[in-house]
């Protein structure tokens, strides 16, 4: 339905894997119709839409197919030049997702409130167990962030495909339980809050119904793999910033600065909490 999307040349982020590319003909079919959907998705929110994709994203058969899923774009979409909507929506991205009081698409921030927390170095280990490189666009992005884990996501249903055309049963239910394992670690306890803030908070068309599209997808996602997934999101405006626990042995010395001190019996080596105090 999707599929002329993925003819759109930008230099976007990416998530890449050796191996070649399944055709929708094959038996693979539904794994490369919802790969096409995660793409969709990740190109709407890893970054900025420059005009290649805008351009893509406006031609008469993609809306159509859009509005099919009931993505229906405002006049502020489909009327302006393409300079100008670029621009526009270039504003939009920074406002929502990058400028003091916006709502980076990040998981890390969704549910602790802070960068690179635990999400962020968990779906790193993912990905490299994998066999993905994360590639930066025109600016880098964090390994949790929304439109990488999506892509992950496409990335892996490529796979599913793939090990359907080649009948290697084993291999497609080993990535399809690693598809259902990080929608159940990552991507189902915050896209679905976070896509109703998203609804909520955009001003232009494309980002509220790029969002209203995302909360849907997600939630059919999750009832299609027989998952149950708490919302941990909720599509708070202000998270609450966890706190930090740092851990440290109040014995070690620091840059030198004890050498000189009176030797003797040390203490048993006891560790400490030391607490955000910000």
């Amino acid at each position: 339905m999707l599929k002329t999307l993925l003819a759109i040349e930008d230099d976007r982020v990416s998530v890449e894997s050796a191996g070649p590319r399944l055709s929708s003909a094959e038996p693979g079919a539904e794994c490369a119709a919802r790969a096409d959907v995660y793409r969709l998705l990740s190109g709407a929110f890893v970054e900025e839409p420059g005009p290649s994709f805008v351009q893509a994203m406006r031609r008469p058969e993609v809306l159509q197919s859009l509005a099919g899923v009931g993505v229906r774009f405002d006049v502020d979409f489909t009327l302006p030049d393409t300079e100008s909507l670029v621009e526009r929506l270039a504003c939009e991205y920074t406002t929502l997702f990058a400028a003091t009081g916006g709502f980076p698409p990040v998981e890390s921030v969704r549910l602790t409130g802070r960068y690179r927390q635990d999400p962020h170095f968990k779906v790193g280990q993912t990905y490299a167990k994998w066999g993905f490189a994360l590639h930066k666009g025109r600016f880098e992005v964090f390994p949790d962030q929304l439109g990488v884990e999506l892509m992950f996501i496409a990335e892996l249903l490529e796979r599913c495909g793939l090990a359907l055309v080649r009948g290697d049963e084993a291999g497609y239910r080993r990535v399809e339980r690693e598809v259902k394992r990080f929608w159940t670690q990552h991507l189902g306890r915050w896209v679905r809050g976070y896509a109703r803030l998203i609804e909520q908070a955009a001003e232009h068309s494309f980002y509220r119904e790029m969002a209203r599209f995302l909360g849907g997808f997600a939630d059919e996602e999750i009832a299609a793999m027989g998952l149950r997934i708490d919302d941990l999101d909720h599509g708070r405006a202000v998270v609450p910033k966890a706190e930090i626990r740092v851990e440290f042995n109040p014995d070690e010395p620091v840059c030198n600065s004890c050498e000189g001190a009176p030797t003797g019996p040390r203490r048993a080596t006891s560790l400490h909490t030391l607490h955000d105090l910000r």
